[in-house]
């Protein structure tokens, strides 16, 4: 057993696991930590807890301390530092023609490296761009190539059903999605019902899917001739979200909504 703390570095970024060592750490707290980037600047979201070695990734890093107001000063320096960084690379991509879409940019906390996240629809080239990065900012830089789903999550912005984005709000990570989960909750396959604003499936989708599984184990399939209170007929269609089947009655020779509990399979 592990005694941690949890710790994200980005507003919906994902949630780290820590050894707080002696320090009193608590929820809500900013700490410094060591990752595999460098030293970082971190908020504690979970609260001191004791989790299982297969929660945790090995070697468990450490927190270094909690962190000052000076350090919180030097984060938001680093940020407004980013976005002049950002404007310099724009210009560099200009003049060396490259086809890339800068997304962000990001300094750790120590300035020890400079990230450029970018987004292109292939491979890029982009050798002489680094150099000349290192010659205007004198630290290490690193371009690293997103998908059109972290380009959403970086960027932020409304979905179609008018709220902020999940991926830039509080989704810590990407599950996969996949057209079966629409089918099975009757959606519309029209592409523009059902993706999002990175072009991808909405990741809602995923989120009532086991709901809609189990209960699509018990609801009759369509085709199943079953008897009802009105006689017997034929399923042509489900309502999961409201354990309702739609039945073509042959007596009545019409179509009828009735209650799962009300509706028997041959």
């Amino acid at each position: 057993m592990y005694n941690v703390v949890g710790v994200r570095f980005k507003r919906a970024g994902k949630i780290y696991y820590f050894d707080p060592v002696d320090w009193p750490v608590q929820k809500d707290q900013h700490v410094i930590v060591e990752t595999a980037r460098g030293i970082e600047y971190g908020k504690v979201v979970i609260g001191p807890k004791t989790v299982g070695e297969h929660d945790v990734v090995l070697p468990l890093k450490k927190v270094i301390r909690i962190a000052t107001d000076v350090d919180g000063q030097l984060v938001e320096n680093n940020r407004q530092a980013a976005k002049d960084a950002l404007g310099v690379c724009l210009d560099k991509i200009r003049s060396h023609q490259l086809k890339m879409k800068l997304v962000d940019v990001e300094y750790t906390f120590d300035r020890n490296k400079i990230i450029f996240y970018f987004t292109a629809e292939g491979r890029v080239d982009f050798r002489e761009l680094v150099k000349d990065l290192a010659s205007v900012f004198r630290t290490r830089i690193e371009l690293r190539q997103i998908g059109v789903r972290d380009e959403a999550k970086m960027l932020g912005g409304i979905g179609p059903c008018g709220r902020v984005l999940c991926c830039s709000s509080w989704l810590g990570d990407f599950e996969p999605v996949s057209i079966k989960m629409a089918k099975d909750q009757n959606l519309s396959l029209n592409p523009t019902k059902i993706s999002g604003l990175c072009g991808r499936l909405m990741c809602c989708l995923k989120y009532e899917h086991d709901n809609y599984e189990s209960v699509k184990e018990e609801l009759p399939s369509v085709g199943k001739l079953v008897v009802t209170s009105y006689g017997e007929g034929k399923v042509v269609g489900l309502n999961n979200g409201e354990r309702k089947v739609h039945v073509q009655l042959f007596e009545l020779g019409k179509v009828k909504e009735l209650l799962f509990d009300d509706v028997v399979v041959k």
